[in-house]
């Protein structure tokens, strides 16, 4: 069947079925070249008053639609800092949540078996199974990958499909059930944006694919894949299992790169008032003015409550990347960039919030962070101003080293006393417990390292270095040399009163020293005060401090976090480190 008699025949099957809402109509023209050329009457497909008919019907099967897979792993981090609380597809746009809107636009057209793929809070999800019968499928390796992972976990789902993202908001219901060929949605775009660009043909078929262009037709909405398309696609997927080449990248790159040996794909143009994609939060205010007072978001309520501010004073939100500990963003209130803090996982079992504060505040009051505004000692959030101009320490400066070791001895040497702090050999010891009692006998490997540890902290337990207060975390990231030439240290959520060993020991580990650069740095710590059994203890607290944080980094992965190389880095440092004091 061309395309031209599939028109006539859907047109009449949405008609007969009283579709009045299908963003897609039959001419006059299309009409009258259908019985010029007399072949729809012959086959008893159409009536002469325009009239499906049951052949019409059979002769349509071909095309239905199967099923709907819509996906819903992703954390929207652009999306900050709504998607902090709740996905971005349970949002509320005008009185109606996102996802059930596009659900019930699918059961409209007849799509009834309907996959949503989940990942990042896939919990807050589960009442659509109850209340419009959905299937599941879980990614839960949601965070490091892309949604071709997703594609390729729904893979037995990819026949005749609808492909959809949980973000997008059709005025219109653009759904049927059934489809002439494979498609993405999108419009015309004057203005340059990030989107994926396409070129097509006079039939409108994709013939190239580009990023972010200055102006033509952008991807955006539902994409329909036939089951050639969708098993040619599967192929690649599937190839690319061993490579990892598209483990972090949009379905659409796949396409982009293999468009002329995939079936044919097309471009279905819509107008650009018709389909919306929320990425930041500013979009979903200007289409929703229930936004602009008020979002129903905990977190726009807490900083109101800071700044004593309207929640329309609160503009101009930026991701930051995710740290190692928590999840942060910018903010901005009367032209003054601010940082949100909104802590991790699991964290709240590991660290007192209470105790930070104090520290924060003790931290501001020596002037080595003066960002500190207000944190909340019983959720963990806490808001910071903003320093634009500084950079990071670099690990192979001599001058960034001394500017470091002039601050952790400021901070050393202060006469301040606190009634908490780290110990890192107990703490470990507390977190390995955490970890073995989710997964008993995950810690057999790493006994034999446990050991050497002990025996390193045994000998530093008695010797003359004192506690004192300290940081805890001393790595590059947590430092700001500003352009002034000032140095600053952050993130105050390991300090109080411990061994210094904890500071120069965690700077030495994340530089990764070699023994010589890492004796270097103590002595000129340490100065007039060296020895060489100082020496050896802060030494001695290079492979504990590194050994603190691998088991805190396996904790962490247990709580669902992904360390990457940096768990590797702080068993290695440990391990080369203890093994090099102990013998």
């Amino acid at each position: 069947m061309n395309y031209h008699k599939f028109r006539i025949l859907n047109s009449a099957y949405n008609k007969r079925v009283g579709r009045t809402d299908v963003m897609i109509e039959m001419s006059r023209h299309d009409l009258n070249d259908s019985v010029n050329d007399g072949s729809i009457y012959e086959e008893n497909l159409i009536t002469h008053d325009g009239e499906l008919t049951i052949e019409g019907i059979k002769a349509l099967e071909e095309y239905k639609v199967d099923n709907a897979v819509i996906l819903a792993a992703g954390a929207a981090t652009r999306f900050v800092p709504l998607s902090l609380e709740q996905p971005k597809g349970l949002y509320k746009v005008k009185g109606e949540r996102i996802i059930e809107r596009q659900i019930k636009q699918l059961k409209a057209a007849g799509i009834n078996d309907i996959t949503l793929v989940l990942g990042y809070k896939k919990e807050m999800f589960f009442y659509l199974k109850e209340k419009y019968g959905v299937e599941f499928i879980f990614n839960d390796e949601f965070n490091t990958k892309n949604n071709i992972h997703s594609l390729y976990l729904a893979r037995e789902e990819l026949k005749n499909t609808y492909i959809c993202s949980s973000d997008d908001y059709f005025i219109n219901n653009p759904f049927q059930k059934y489809e002439y060929q494979s498609f993405y949605a999108g419009y015309y775009e004057a203005n340059k944006t990030n989107e994926m660009y396409v070129q097509v043909d006079g039939d409108n078929k994709i013939i190239s694919m580009e990023k972010g262009l200055d102006k033509g037709n952008i991807l955006i909405g539902h994409s329909f894949w036939n089951k050639a398309f969708s098993n040619k696609f599967l192929e690649y997927a599937i190839a690319d299992r061993e490579i990892g080449v598209y483990d972090n990248m949009f379905w659409e790159w796949l396409v982009k790169d293999n468009l002329e040996d995939l079936p044919p794909f097309y471009f279905k143009p819509y107008q650009s008032d018709q389909i919306f994609e929320f990425d930041y939060f500013e979009q979903l205010r200007e289409f929703d003015e229930q936004y602009i007072d008020s979002s129903h978001s905990k977190i726009m309520e807490r900083i109101k409550l800071v700044f004593r501010c309207d929640e329309e004073d609160i503009v101009d939100f930026r991701n930051v990347s995710e740290g190692m500990t928590n999840t942060s963003f910018i903010f901005q209130i009367d032209g003054v960039d601010y940082i949100y803090r909104y802590p991790g996982e699991g964290t709240e079992k590991i660290i007192s919030r209470k105790n930070e504060k104090k520290s924060l505040q003790i931290a501001k009051k020596l002037g080595i962070d003066p960002t500190y505004i207000y944190s909340d000692t019983n959720e963990g959030w806490k808001v910071s101003k903003l320093v634009h101009s500084f950079r990071e320490p670099e690990y192979s400066s001599k001058e960034d080293s001394s500017k470091v070791i002039k601050i952790l001895r400021q901070l050393h040497d202060t006469k301040v006393e606190v009634d908490y702090g780290m110990k890192p050999w107990e703490d470990a010891c507390e977190m390995q417990t955490l970890l073995e009692k989710n997964n008993p006998g995950s810690f057999d490997e790493f006994l034999g390292l446990k050991a050497k540890i002990q025996k390193l902290y045994q000998r530093t337990k008695d010797d003359s270095v004192k506690k004192c207060f300290c940081h805890g975390d001393t790595y590059k990231h947590n430092w700001m040399i500003k352009d002034d030439g000032s140095t600053l240290l952050i993130d105050w959520e390991y300090s109080g009163m411990s061994d210094p060993g904890i500071d120069v020991g965690y700077y030495i580990v994340d530089a990764m020293y070699d023994f010589a650069d890492a004796k270097e740095f103590i002595r000129e710590y340490l100065g007039t005060d060296y020895s060489e059994e100082k020496e050896f203890h802060f030494m001695a607290y290079v492979a504990i401090i590194a050994y603190y944080w691998f088991v805190w980094a396996l904790y962490r992965e247990s709580c669902g976090a992904t360390m990457g190389e940096s768990l590797y880095n702080w068993y290695k440092v440990a391990n080369k480190y203890a093994n090099y004091l102990i013998e």
